[in-house]
């Protein structure tokens, strides 16, 4: 899958402008199946997980066309069924875990589907309860092939209904929007995800003709319509890389300007870095993060420990977690992090550990960090990527150290942001892809 070579301890400097966000790219284009006329997405994002799903859409009849402004246009009127029990399409599947967000329009199109698990970041336990449980009262049953380790689903009609979700879970959450959205009569979802993402989802759908009150709030009323039109709808910047941006001028002593950000809508972002004493100035709709040569972390009024930690939206965005911890290695003080909602996600430490920061590892969940600050250099070494965010965690992490480090698995690291390499390389980084 390629590897990275990162000669680190460069100063960054210049304007970046972050990419669509990878999470509501999922979500909308798996959307342009709930309707048969033209569907126009602008700003998505050229990434491999997009990519994957686009893919899906294509192999099940979607005529996809590319427009010369940079917009995609989506036809989904002819599908045919039986690509879903290929094994191209089987394969496909099983490369993202955006893929579960055919779920609900493959359902509306057929009545039936089969899906087998889908793929993605490898983080801990990522069940698929919350999708069943809130499809289930809309009239979907579900069985599973424990031989083949596929679901089928099936329903005859879809009826609105009162629905108690088992978490808020995003992709759940939006899986039930799509399928309530044209259901027959009247659905009510609590406790729902009110992620940006999930607005702009809604947003879209009430575009096409969708009746939806609630947005932006964890209750959902959406009254069914018989059916959708096509629309236009432009995707959001990636909160995920916007943060990413801030952390890696933290880190790098560098000053950077973020461009086409909607500050209001991504505050949890601000917060977190915050908290890790980055300061982040804010005009219109632009960051710029100045040179800071050490930012120290927060502390209780009373002068304890401060303890970061994840939540659902406005919470702090659980995908940020690897980030703040490369920023509180290299800032001035110590903190408690939380990761509470997956178990695996923080062993990337190890490789941070090896490039000598001071931390402990204090469970699967909590890691405790000593920063030093700016006079305590973490030195280049050989890492591997195991997801997305670690990925573009040990990257930063290089870009700071000294010396040269290489991280193995970069394949993981495309799967969400674009050109990363190209793009930090214009900003005064030397990033070699091998």
């Amino acid at each position: 899958m390629g590897k990275f070579i990162i000669h680190g301890g460069r100063q960054l400097s210049g304007t970046i402008k972050p990419q669509g966000s990878k999470n509501e790219a999922l979500q909308v284009i798996c959307a342009t199946l709930l309707t048969d006329q033209v569907v126009t997405l602008y700003n998505i994002p050229n990434i491999t997980d997009v990519q994957h799903v686009m893919k899906l859409l294509a192999l099940l009849g979607v005529k996809i066309t590319p427009l010369e402004d940079g917009g995609h246009q989506f036809c989904s009127m002819d599908l045919d069924k039986e690509v879903i029990y290929t094994t191209v399409f089987q394969q496909t599947y099983t490369k993202v875990r955006g893929s579960i967000m055919l779920l609900a329009p493959l359902l509306i199109r057929f009545k039936e589907v089969t899906i087998t698990k889908p793929g993605g970041d490898r983080i801990g336990r990522r069940g698929l309860h919350a999708h069943f449980k809130g499809l289930a009262p809309l009239g979907v049953s579900f069985y599973y092939d424990g031989a083949k380790a596929t679901w089928e689903a099936k329903c005859d009609a879809l009826k609105g209904a009162d629905v108690l979700m088992p978490e808020a879970s995003v992709t759940g959450t939006a899986n039930l929007i799509m399928a309530a959205s044209m259901a027959k009569g009247k659905t009510i979802i609590y406790p729902a995800a009110c992620e940006p993402h999930i607005q702009q989802l809604c947003h879209m759908l009430v575009a096409m003709g969708g009746r939806i009150t609630g947005i932006g709030s964890n209750l959902l009323t959406i009254e069914g319509v018989p059916a959708l039109k096509g629309t236009a709808h432009t995707i959001l910047p990636d909160l995920l890389e916007i943060g990413s941006f801030i952390g890696l001028a933290a880190v790098t002593q560098s000053a950077l300007t973020i461009t086409d950000v909607p500050i209001k809508l991504f505050a949890p972002v601000w917060y977190c870095f915050k908290q890790l004493g980055i300061v982040i100035e804010k005009q219109d709709n632009r960051l710029h993060i100045p040179v800071q040569p050490c930012h120290a972390i927060k502390t209780e009024m009373d002068g304890n420990l401060v303890t970061l930690y994840d939540a659902i939206w406005p919470g702090i965005p659980a995908d940020l977690i690897s980030i703040a911890v490369v920023a509180a290695v290299h800032a001035q003080g110590h903190i408690l992090i939380h990761q509470k909602m997956f178990e695996s996600r923080l062993f990337f430490v190890d490789h941070l550990i090896e490039m000598g920061a001071r931390l402990v590892l204090c469970d699967p969940h909590r890691v405790h960090i000593v920063g030093l600050g700016p006079d305590h250099r973490l030195q280049g070494t050989h890492m591997s990527s195991s997801d997305i965010r670690a990925g573009i965690a040990l990257l930063i992490a290089a870009l700071a150290a000294e010396g040269t480090s290489t991280i193995e698995n970069i394949g993981q690291i495309d799967r969400g942001y674009e050109y990363i390499d190209q793009r930090l390389n214009s900003l005064g980084a030397s990033i070699e892809r091998v």
